[in-house]
């Protein structure tokens, strides 16, 4: 059974920092680009960031320079490190995973990230 479940969120005042982590099991994790997506309410779900098993990353804009993803490929887990948080920050998280041989998509359940000001 595929599965992506995502730890880490909660509520932060803005400065602040959070680490979002996220566990993978039934992949194939070498074959699969991990990332992080967010949806605020009432916007559209956007790529955070992203990282392909060979470790070329992608950030938005909006983050670039204060949040670092990392994956670790021997423990199936992939990583969000976010610092200098801000309130348009705040959102559900979520981990996802993107296989490059058949594109099958996988969505974890999300966590909450809240950035009080």
């Amino acid at each position: 059974q595929v599965q992506l479940v995502e730890s880490g969120g909660g509520l932060v005042q803005a400065g602040g920092s959070l680490r979002l982590s996220c566990a993978a099991s039934g992949i194939i994790f070498s074959i699969n680009v991990m990332g992080w997506y967010r949806q605020a309410p009432g916007k559209q779900r956007e790529l955070v960031a992203d990282i392909s098993s060979g470790g070329r990353i992608n950030y938005a804009n909006s983050v670039k320079g204060r949040f670092t993803i990392s994956r670790d490929n021997a423990k199936n887990t992939v990583s969000l490190q976010m610092n200098s948080l801000k309130p348009e920050d705040t959102a559900v998280y979520y981990c996802n995973a993107r296989n490059v041989v058949d594109y099958r998509i996988t969505w974890g359940q999300g966590t909450q990230v809240t950035v009080s000001s």
